[in-house]
């Protein structure tokens, strides 16, 4: 008997001023105990709207319209309130996705244990048994007395890890618990929680879009696309057989950057509109093996080798392969790492010895950081550099340096000429229409009550002197160079009209506004879905060929560096420890650190992966 059993599940979202929308659509499936299984798909195909579903923790106007959910041999969908209630954190618990907003601000951690264990009635030694936890997702026990602005989001994180853990709940689910870490918090936190389930043998539902690391811990893997289950199969079989054209397109957004040829794919177009009907499969418009039936056909999700696809062609092909066997060889929305040689061409930027050091006062005491210590290098017309390091390395000090934002402490910053470090307020202005910023968040990034035409004027306006005609047919322009085409679809929209990815080319578009020699991007990719990130990647890499534009790339993600980068550096702690052209650097790593972050990256299905026993599933162990 399955632990979780969910049967024809069906969730609609009914506002009052728009259609309703069909979010997840008679989805089934089990999670046994002891299982860690992982959901896959892009933002908006209702991965997190299925998982609060099954803790029923929907907000109005969504709403459960169909189908069971039993856990235990319990009717879910069916129990109350007050029921439900004694059963989440002791049953049922989860890690929520942002661990900046899923802990209280203002009580200490010690306080969030204690109101845990309150509320369940459970009278435990609070210090002994939080400390206890806090020792397991490897923190010391002196954070008990600390607040959550205290610590660091990958700390947070384990916090969060460790409260679901409290009462020895026997499923978890795991909304993105990741994502907005670095790559070497990210792994710590995701071995931890491997291990501990080993040891207390809960199940697990991972939602993530984080190809590399699904595949890599989990036991199963489903595929959900337009609030559907498109494909479920064992990890194991999906890394080496994927049925569904859909599945093949987001494992193809996925590489290892440390292989020898690098290739990355993206799925042209965006999912469909729920609130609209739609006849046939529903991923027709974008699958590059679509026939005619599939336009009118709608499939069911059917039973395929060890697992089930929702595909006509796998279904009337005898072998559950045959039809899809030439799928590489259709797509041809493929981005592959080139690199350039570094042309021996005088920079345009140079950094020269900077430094910055932070001191902050608590009383009497003052405590001294040095957030960027020494670090020298040029920026070159039409190359991109990388500028690689953990969360909290120097990378964004050094970006706010170079825009002028912050002042070194030490060191010298040029602009040809300029000394960028000694400008004041009129002359600062003027140098900012010569190096512009990509953001990282484009959600927060665009102003949400202005259209796309007046965000693209702005920059047009105030630094090129535009009038408001001109800068609207120029900010058409600036559309249809990021691929935003026809703009006159584009220029009046507000931001929240717009998918995450057509949101980041607005705002690329924004920064090439003003005819920048020098584009730095700040972690531009990581708020994207894997299948849109290529896409992006692509699109700077042109942008950088075609104007001659000297681009910084900071990033903690090793295979958009491998991609687009010519040189990459290696910042740790402030301090700049490998640099060099990019296969050098990712292929033939010297410092310990480069290293370390290279050996945090996922490698689904690599060979000689040992193999630790878990019941009736197995769970693979880190490499060593």
């Amino acid at each position: 008997m399955a632990l979780l059993e969910v049967r024809d599940l069906s969730v609609t979202y009914s506002p009052r001023d728009s259609a309703a929308v069909r979010a997840v659509d008679g989805v089934s499936f089990e999670v046994h105990d002891g299982e860690f299984v992982g959901l896959l798909g892009e933002s908006g195909c209702g991965k997190s709207t299925l998982g609060n579903a099954v803790l029923r923790l929907l907000d109005k106007p969504a709403a459960i319209t169909g189908g069971t959910i039993t856990f235990d041999g319990r009717d879910i969908t069916s129990t109350s309130e007050d029921d439900l209630r004694s059963m989440r954190w002791v049953d049922l618990s989860t890690v929520f996705q942002s661990s900046m907003n899923s802990l209280n601000p203002v009580i200490t951690i010690r306080r969030q244990f204690a109101d845990t264990f309150d509320a369940h009635g459970n009278g435990v030694d609070v210090d002994a048994r939080a400390g206890e936890l806090l020792e397991m997702v490897s923190l010391d026990r002196s954070v008990l007395g600390r607040f959550p602005h205290e610590l660091s989001g990958g700390m947070k994180q384990r916090v969060a890890l460790a409260l679901a853990l409290a009462l020895e709940p026997r499923f978890v689910l795991l909304d993105e618990p990741t994502t907005g870490l670095d790559v070497v918090v990210q792994r710590d936190i995701l071995d931890r929680l491997r291990v501990l389930q080993a040891r207390l043998g809960f199940a697990v539902l991972f939602i993530s879009h984080d190809l590399g690391t699904v595949m890599e811990l989990a036991d199963r893997v489903m595929v959900m696309y337009a609030g559907e289950i498109v494909e479920d199969q064992p990890a194991a079989e999906m890394v080496s057989r994927h049925l569904h054209p859909y599945s093949a397109g987001l494992l193809g957004s996925y590489a290892d950057p440390r292989d020898e040829i690098v290739e990355v794919e993206f799925i042209p177009g965006r999912p469909p509109d729920l609130s609209q009907s739609h006849a046939g499969c529903l991923f027709q418009p974008r699958c590059p093996v679509a026939v005619d039936k599939c336009r009118t056909v709608h499939p069911d999700l059917l039973p395929a080798g060890r697992g089930q696809v929702r595909c006509i062609l796998v279904e009337e092909s005898s072998g559950g392969r045959a039809a899809l066997d030439n799928l590489a060889a259709l797509r041809d929305q493929v981005f592959a790492a080139g690199p350039s040689e570094l042309a021996d061409v005088e920079p345009v930027l140079v950094v020269d010895g900077v430094s910055k050091v932070y001191r902050t006062r608590r009383g009497l005491n003052t405590t001294v950081t040095t957030a960027v210590d020494d670090v020298s290098f040029g920026l070159r017309p039409g190359q991109v550099t990388a500028l690689v390091g953990q969360s909290g390395s120097g990378k964004t000090t050094i970006a706010r340096m170079l825009t002028g934002v912050e002042r070194p402490s030490g060191g010298s910053i040029w602009f040809g000429d300029t000394p960028v470090d000694r400008l004041r307020r009129r002359a600062l202005r003027k140098y900012r229409r010569h190096v512009q910023l990509v953001f990282q968040d484009p959600f927060s990034a665009l102003n949400p009550t202005r259209t796309v035409a007046y965000a693209l004027s702005r920059p047009l306006r105030n630094h090129l002197g535009l009038s408001g005609a001109e800068a609207r047919v120029r900010a058409g322009e600036l559309l249809e160079t990021v691929g935003l085409s026809p703009a006159a679809q584009y220029l009046d929209k507000l931001p929240h009209q717009l998918s995450g990815g057509q949101r980041q080319r607005v705002v690329i578009a924004r920064a090439l506004a003003p005819e920048p020699e020098v584009v730095i991007a700040d972690e531009p990719i990581s708020m994207l879905d894997v299948s849109i990130r290529a896409e992006i990647i692509a699109l700077l890499d042109q942008l950088v060929r075609d104007r001659g534009i000297a681009m910084l790339y900071i990033t903690h993600d090793l295979l958009s560096a491998r991609l687009l980068a010519d040189e990459v550096m290696v910042l740790n702690e402030g301090v700049m420890v490998e640099r060099g052209p990019t296969l050098q650097v990712i292929g033939e790593a010297k410092d310990p650190y480069t290293r370390k972050l290279l050996a945090a990256i996922p490698r689904p299905g690599a060979s000689g992966t040992p193999v630790v026993a878990r019941g009736d599933t197995e769970m693979r162990a880190e490499s060593a």
